[in-house]
């Protein structure tokens, strides 16, 4: 799975109108714990094809949506659940760490949007 690159433009329709939910991964080029982060990004990407969209936002190109959330550091992770943030992590972090947000996300998530019943 390739990571999109999402923008200040087309945050809401790549992002909130989602029908998954969607991990941002605020970074800029210029950071070094950020160019450290990607690769582990890329693996949650193919590790969670189909149950979250991984999406990166370069916050110097595209300062608007991390001016609105507040973003003040990066690299900053984002759960977003549509428009709610659903969860948040800031800095460089290991891979399970990230896995373990988003699995005790997608337990609750899956509860309130049950799969439809097999034919």
């Amino acid at each position: 799975m390739s990571i999109t690159h999402v923008t200040d433009a087309n945050f809401e329709k790549e992002v909130v109108q989602a029908n998954v939910p969607v991990l941002v991964d605020f970074w800029a080029p210029w950071c070094g714990p950020c160019r450290m982060l990607a690769p582990i990004v890329e693996e949650i990407g193919r590790d969670y094809q189909g149950r979250v969209k991984v999406v990166k936002l370069d916050t110097q190109e595209n300062p608007q949506v991390p001016t609105a959330l507040g973003i003040r550091s990066i690299p900053t992770l984002v759960l977003f659940d549509g428009r709610e943030v659903a969860d948040a992590m800031v800095g460089l972090r290991p891979k399970p760490d990230i896995a373990k947000m988003l699995d005790r996300f997608l337990e609750k998530w899956a509860k309130k949007h049950p799969a439809p019943p097999a034919n």
